[in-house]
């Protein structure tokens, strides 16, 4: 075959695997994902057959004796169901920082859908009450069709508020952070997990002496027709594979300290440049379940509590009173504002029995439920696609290879 052909028959190829898609070609596409995922079980299977016969014996061992404890009754039995409760507490908010990093294929923040909303709630709930024993136990948080024992409950339930100052309940950071703090490393230890592909995969190719996707793209971008974001975006991405030579575990700390687009890249880097594992690994765990959830945390405690608002309140006041004409005003119209704060988080009373609500057919959760679902439905879509995508580029590849030597 001539370069003509040869030239041809890439562009045909490409034109495939653009076109492979659920929503063009479903039968196809699953049919491909099927063979990709049989293949994948059978390369795995193999793999641990040869070298690791010692982790499947010890992997059996630990199921059956899960198995016979989980299914056989006995005094055993409550203790087994609470380490249950642990165990789906650990993986429930592991996969959502897993989940976080790869975006739920929708590049949205599983701390913005759960993990913040649990620590504002929390917050707002043991400032209300005064007190922060408000859990029955660590698992009591937000899970998958589960909300905490604590949310609906009014604070007469948990008893008297056992912190109060002449402000009214104040629940300090010190107090509060604890109960919350679980949850925010196990979800940045999930985050930090969910950064290892993209490590794997470029290392995976600088071994085999190529580059990934993401790599061979950002060569071959342009800056010129981009919008203003990704052009500097693009900026910031060359200018880390310019000083790639200060890749180290310091440089992988901070990136992984705070919120940045740009992490993915350095993972990315990471792998295609021989950064031992195990230094992009420790330094991206710290960064991101040690200091970035806690600084997040932190913050939303601190908003939640009042703390930041009263700090923001008093420097304001201080301001205010230096200016002619407003110091005496200023004792009545923080009066009012604090009157409207106090009205504002003062839990409702509650209505009599013999007076019938109108409740409305489908609450604020099922609708947030249905978007979460939808976002997982799109993250599954895209990657039985990029699956299938993938599969159909490594067999074109191998017709490639055999009309090439062929010739």
């Amino acid at each position: 075959m001539g370069s003509a052909g040869v030239a041809t028959l890439r562009e045909k190829h490409e034109k495939e695997v653009e076109n492979l898609t659920l929503t063009t070609q479903p039968l196809n596409t699953l049919k491909l994902f099927v063979e990709a995922t049989i293949q994948y079980i059978k390369r795995s299977i193999s793999y641990l057959l040869a070298h690791g016969g010692w982790f499947i014996l010890i992997t059996t061992l630990l199921v059956v004796s899960g198995g016979l404890l989980v299914t056989v009754d006995g005094p055993h039995g409550k203790h087994v169901e609470e380490v249950l409760e642990y165990v789906r507490y650990g993986l429930w908010w592991i996969a959502l920082g897993v989940a976080s990093s790869i975006g739920l294929g929708s590049g949205l923040h599983t701390f913005v859908l759960y993990l913040g909303p649990h620590i504002a709630l929390f917050t707002l709930k043991a400032t209300l009450c005064g007190r922060v024993d408000l859990k029955s136990a660590p698992y009591d948080t937000i899970q998958l069709k589960r909300v905490p024992s604590w949310l609906d409950k009014s604070c007469s339930e948990f008893g008297p508020p056992l912190m109060i100052s002449a402000a009214g309940s104040r629940v300090p950071l010190t107090s509060i952070l604890p109960q919350v703090q679980l949850e925010a490393i196990l979800w940045g230890i999930g985050t930090a997990l969910g950064e290892l592909p993209p490590y794997f995969i470029s290392r995976a190719a600088s071994i085999s002496g190529s580059t990934v996707d993401g790599m061979e793209e950002l060569d071959g971008s342009s800056t010129e027709d981009s919008g203003f974001m990704a052009t500097h975006l693009n900026r910031v991405k060359r200018w880390l594979l310019t000083h790639s030579q200060h890749l180290n575990f310091f440089t992988v700390l901070v990136l992984a300290s705070v919120p940045n687009p740009l992490f993915d890249l350095a993972g990315i880097m990471c792998g295609q440049f021989g950064i031992p594992f195990w230094e992009f690994f420790l330094a991206t765990l710290i960064g991101k379940a040690i200091i970035k959830t806690h600084i997040q945390t932190i913050f939303i405690i601190c908003v939640c509590n009042n703390q930041l608002l009263d700090w923001m309140e008093n420097e304001l006041i201080w301001i205010l009173s230096h200016v002619p004409g407003l110091a005496s005003m200023l004792p009545g119209l923080t009066a009012k504002l604090h009157a409207m704060k106090e009205k504002y988080i003062d839990a409702p009373s509650p209505v009599p029995s013999h007076i019938k609500v109108k409740k409305w057919d489908f609450s604020f959760a099922s609708i947030w439920n249905g978007i979460v679902w939808l976002m997982l439905l799109n993250f599954f879509v895209k990657i039985v696609t990029a699956t299938a995508q993938r599969h159909l580029k490594k067999k074109q590849e191998k017709e490639m290879a055999t009309l090439t030597h062929s010739d």
